[in-house]
């Protein structure tokens, strides 16, 4: 008899699921402190939960015949997954089970935006009948603009093309094919936010989307234009969006999510054209069912069967596999985490090659780990070796590997190259001592780097002077060079130069750089 233990609300499908199922017994204590946790988890294998139960590494350690936490919903902050891994307990969520109730929430703010519902309601309510001052826009013909084209994007895209809209999308992760497939027009972010007629927003919270619509885009914006965000809070600058509002630069906005909650001291509050719902974006019967029934059959199914699907943590190597593997793993996480650097398209096909020792073993590892570097901290949900190729498959990108036991000049060498629409970037890198990494040609230039802190990586012509013009851009602002590395010069006199530096430079001394005359193009990358 396996036993699980559920600690946060469930919806009751799940449970009745749950209750039907041969060889598991469910208990349900829900409110329980950590130590309270701590003393019951030791008798269970399976532990469901929302977001309330937090899942630290004493609750985990406690759990000595633990197999599974269900997270039933995307967010694990409140799961220790390191420690997780370390007891050998999987972690695993349900990432698509409240897409379409989310993306619903944003096609029914364009409505209301469009035909001012709440406005409408309200002066019916107080005894009005104000026909000529409530009158709306059509949604068909116009265009909508996604920004973000994972689950719920797509899904908003569909309803968005089922309404006779122009739909066009930004999603620097995304293949193209992934766009027509769903019906959409793949575009840059500037062109998203000029022919915008609704702009939702559908992507992840990172450091590089804070306040991915401001001021900048609200002056792209047409007049006309309304902005919907269902997503995270911290996307739209609010303070711009209030500025932009008042004085007319967008008609209008439709918010479910604030950069601070409950929003009681915003002064969006005060404004006519904005609709205001309190996070709302999963609240629907069906969904909380559908979190609810998903994660019940996955902890069921990896009980009874070991299959783990929607899994965040789950091992794949022995230990001594790891032992063996690990100093090319953490090579190929690098070269990933450069590529993404280096990269301004949405790869179709990752390929990875790996030669001499670095061959002798498991490849997968390796190349998970690349796409892991090339992947993690774009999406809401963890990246990691387990997850990866499942999230790699749904963004269009295709993965290729291929082992050969010789190196030429090297002991071991990892090849990497991101194939985009209209051109490829290659990387490869080798390991001094068998545990210092290097980094020894980007495409055709070989050019031996440490792969540390935060890197320039420019493309030039060779000419005299742009060497010593660039130092000096990084002087007057106060930037130290570690570390400098020149290629020599290609075929049509252009070399490329690595510049590791004490701090990562700002947008503008970097387009200093990108403003030196030769300079063809310059890239910063911070490992």
């Amino acid at each position: 008899m396996k036993k699980i233990l559920i600690s946060d609300k469930l919806a009751d499908d799940g449970i009745n699921f749950l209750n039907e199922q041969a060889g598991i017994q469910i208990h349900i204590q829900t409110g329980l402190s950590e130590a309270e946790l701590c003393e019951i988890i030791p008798e269970y294998d399976a532990l469901l939960i929302r977001s309330d139960t937090q899942v630290t590494a004493n609750v985990l350690k406690a759990a000595k015949k633990l197999k599974v936490v269900g997270r039933a919903g995307i967010g694990v902050d409140n799961v220790d997954l390191a420690v997780a891994m370390e007891q050998g307990i999987i972690v695993m969520n349900t990432p698509d089970a409240n897409a379409t109730t989310t993306a619903e929430l944003a096609i029914a703010h364009m409505f209301s935006l469009s035909r001012n519902l709440p406005i409408a309601n309200q002066s019916v309510r107080d005894g009005k009948w104000e026909r000529s001052k409530l009158v709306g826009a059509e949604i068909s013909h116009k265009t909508l603009a996604i920004l973000g084209f994972g689950t719920i994007g797509r899904i908003v895209a569909q309803r968005g093309n089922g309404l006779g809209m122009r739909v066009i999308a930004y999603d620097p992760f995304v293949a193209p094919e992934i766009f027509e497939k769903c019906g959409a027009e793949m575009v840059d972010l500037d062109t998203l936010v000029k022919h915008a007629d609704y702009l939702t927003l559908h992507c992840p919270l990172l450091e590089k989307t804070r306040n991915v619509i401001g001021r900048e885009q609200f002056a792209m914006m047409k007049k006309t234009a309304r902005l919907i965000n269902c997503a995270r809070g911290g996307l739209v600058d609010e303070a711009a969006l209030y500025d932009a509002l008042k004085e007319g630069r967008i008609a209008g906005a439709a918010l479910d999510v604030y950069e601070q909650e409950p929003p009681r001291d915003s002064p969006l509050l005060s404004l006519d054209n904005v609709v205001f719902t309190p996070h709302l974006g999963a609240s629907t019967k069906e969904a909380q069912v559908a979190v609810s029934v998903e994660i019940a059959r996955q902890v069921v199914k990896y009980l009874q069967t070991g299959e783990a699907i929607n899994a965040l943590n789950l091992p794949r190597l022995s230990a001594e596999e790891l032992k063996q593997a690990q100093p090319f793993m953490n090579l190929a996480h690098i070269l990933g985490k450069v590529l993404l650097g280096l990269i301004d398209q949405p790869i179709q096909k990752l390929e990875v090659a790996v030669f001499g020792k670095a061959a002798l073993g498991k490849i997968r590892p390796i190349s998970a780990e690349a796409m892991v570097g090339l992947l993690a901290g774009q999406f809401d949900t963890p990246v990691n070796r387990v997850n990866v190729e499942n999230i790699a498959k749904r963004q269009g990108i295709a993965l290729v590997e291929s082992q050969t036991e010789e190196a030429e000049g090297y002991q071991s060498l990892i090849k990497i190259t991101g194939h985009c629409v209209d051109k490829s970037v290659s990387l490869a890198g080798t390991l001094l001592g068998d545990h210092h990494p290097r980094l020894v040609s980007i495409n055709h230039f070989e050019i031996e780097v440490v792969p540390e802190g935060a890197l320039v990586v420019t493309r030039h012509d060779d000419k005299p002077g742009v060497i010593a013009a660039i130092s000096s851009i990084l002087g007057v602002s106060n930037i130290n060079i570690t570390r400098m590395q020149v290629s020599v010069a290609d075929e049509n006199q252009l070399s490329m130069m690595v510049i590791s530096v004490s701090d990562p430079l700002s947008e503008q001394v970097l387009k200093a750089v990108c403003d030196v005359p030769a300079v063809q193009s310059a890239r910063q990358i911070v490992l």
